[in-house]
């Protein structure tokens, strides 16, 4: 069903102790209900991080990375992806040597829906899922302000959305989105591989 968006927050939260602590953002749409993402979830596999979302007018989706660059992620990344969307794979692209943000958005498609992610900036990304013969589509944008507790997402939407709009917007809260623009991308990449040689130091 698609409905009307109002704006919402969704404000960070964490749980439990250091080594097995829980982080993400929880918030209410009064369209859609609580919504409560998680990233990463407790380990349970090596070489692989997650990132889930949930909600009683929402399907579960889940966003996961593979490899062992994720011994060192507090965040699953666009590299080595599964995506999942209720019971349903979600397929996805992205063109790793764009130049421009755009250019380099994450391409998706759902059943018979198509989606493009890309990055405004480091504190905001615009999800769109594309117009059809049927339908207008939506665009929903995501901005983050605010830091240390006090920090909060705005979801905001053009057009109506449905229930899996709203689980793909926000379940990207909760993954590392740098390669979506250049400069993220250089910073994801030192920041790794200093990662990964202190990790094989131990």
């Amino acid at each position: 069903m698609h409905s009307a968006v109002t704006p919402f927050l969704l404000h960070h939260w964490k749980e439990g102790a250091r080594r097995e602590q829980l982080t993400g953002w929880r918030g209410t749409s009064p369209e859609f209900g609580d919504i409560k993402v998680t990233s990463p979830l407790n380990r349970t596999r090596s070489e692989v991080v997650v990132a889930e979302v949930r909600g009683g007018s929402i399907p579960t989706a889940t966003f996961e990375s593979r490899g062992i660059h994720t011994e060192v992620l507090t965040r699953p990344t666009l590299n080595r992806i599964t995506l999942r969307l209720g019971d349903a794979m979600v397929h996805t692209s992205r063109n790793r040597f764009a130049l421009t943000h755009r250019g380099r958005a994450l391409h998706m498609r759902y059943g018979g829906d198509r989606y493009r992610l890309w990055a405004v900036n480091r504190r905001r990304y615009v999800l769109m899922r594309q117009p059809d013969s049927e339908d207008p589509g939506v665009r929903i944008t995501m901005t983050q302000s605010g830091r240390g507790r006090r920090r909060q997402i705005t979801l905001t939407a053009a057009g109506r959305a449905v229930a899996a709009d709203i689980a793909l917007a926000t379940l990207f809260t909760g993954v590392d989105r740098s390669v979506l623009t250049r400069r993220g991308t250089v910073r994801a990449f030192i920041s790794r591989a200093f990662g990964l040689y202190a990790e094989s130091q131990y």
